[in-house]
């Protein structure tokens, strides 16, 4: 059997940002019309190293595209210099069940995150919207980034992390990522500072608490909340899920491990009508989308396998296309 690996690195070679952000969205229009068989992930906890391994598999019928991806999320990582989150996605042959191809998820997971994120921005974000907020320093944060200024014509960004150093060594690095992304990135000391005049803000931590605080929020401001992944994480106010138009990737999903909706439905805050639209139904035109410019909109995202497929899919007809990756006999 024959496998062709792609490293994180080939990855970024063959799959633009804007071309992820077109292989995802048919992704969605099937997960939200029934033409996705997606089971709610299985995570295993590995609690003595404050960690979780996620067991993701799925099967975009109408695109004919099969796979599975296991990422880990470790937070203790930085201690090491090492990735929040190391991820593989092996894609699967639809017709045989032959697995053709291994290919890195941890650069994937941030590239299919910033596309759904550029996605869900184009969608609900203001016309209007220049200025971005990004809460977080690391992968994820930097393809939030991409994702939004692939969509939007952004002219400022603001990053805020509890490492400032963190920040600011993300605002250099992407102050030279060229193409869309603006050169006037500063890294700012709070929260409240990066959404004083903010149009987008992109939350990507690990947050168990809120990460920011609804009354600094601009009116008419779209949010991607993207970090929090289980019921105990929680990166944006209930005041803010309350009041927000939400959107989000899969209500399935979401009900069993968004943190943001399940602590204030659990208060009685908010009901299961709460969710607007999932991201999908938007695509396929049976939802709208932002009503008008002074509501505030959110995308909750938990991530789902669809994204990895759709994108590794893509990776792998590029790589094939260029002669990217090595391939084994195994």
């Amino acid at each position: 059997m024959k496998l062709r690996l792609l490293s994180g690195g080939e990855i970024r070679r063959a799959v633009s940002m804007a071309q992820a952000i077109e292989a995802v969205k048919p992704a969605f229009a099937e997960l939200s019309t029934g033409k996705a068989d997606v089971p709610v992930r299985t995570g295993v906890k590995v609690s003595q190293h404050n960690g979780v391994s996620l067991f993701m598999p799925a099967f975009l019928r109408e695109s004919d595209q099969l796979g599975v991806k296991i990422a880990s999320v470790f937070p203790d990582n930085v201690k090491w210099a090492l990735p929040t989150i190391h991820a593989l996605v092996a894609v699967i042959d639809s017709k045989t069940g032959r697995p053709t191809a291994i290919v890195d998820g941890t650069y994937l997971t941030a590239l299919r995150t910033g596309a759904a994120t550029g996605v869900a921005t184009d969608l609900l974000a203001r016309r209007d919207a220049r200025v971005a907020a990004i809460i977080g320093a690391g992968g994820q944060a930097r393809t939030q980034l991409e994702g939004v200024c692939e969509v939007r014509d952004i002219e400022e960004a603001r990053i805020y992390s509890l490492r400032l150093e963190s920040a600011a060594k993300f605002a250099e690095e992407m102050q030279d990522a060229g193409g869309r992304i603006p050169k006037n990135i500063r890294a700012v000391s709070s929260a409240r500072e990066a959404l004083r005049g903010a149009d987008i803000v992109c939350t990507a931590t690990t947050a168990r608490a809120p990460v920011f605080v609804d009354a600094h929020l601009e009116v008419g401001a779209h949010i991607n909340a993207v970090g929090s992944f289980t019921p105990e994480m929680q990166e944006v106010p209930e005041e803010t899920m309350r009041r927000g138009q939400v959107v989000v990737d899969s209500r399935e999903a979401c009900w069993e491990e968004a943190g943001e909706l399940l602590i204030p439905l659990h208060k009685g805050l908010i009901s299961k009508d709460h969710i607007r639209a999932e991201l999908g139904e938007i695509l396929a035109g049976t939802k709208g989308g932002r009503g008008n410019d002074d509501e505030v909109t959110i995308f909750k995202s938990v991530g789902n396998a669809v994204q990895d497929v759709a994108v590794a899919g893509k990776a792998l007809k590029e790589a094939r296309k260029h002669s990217l990756g090595v391939e084994l006999e195994i």
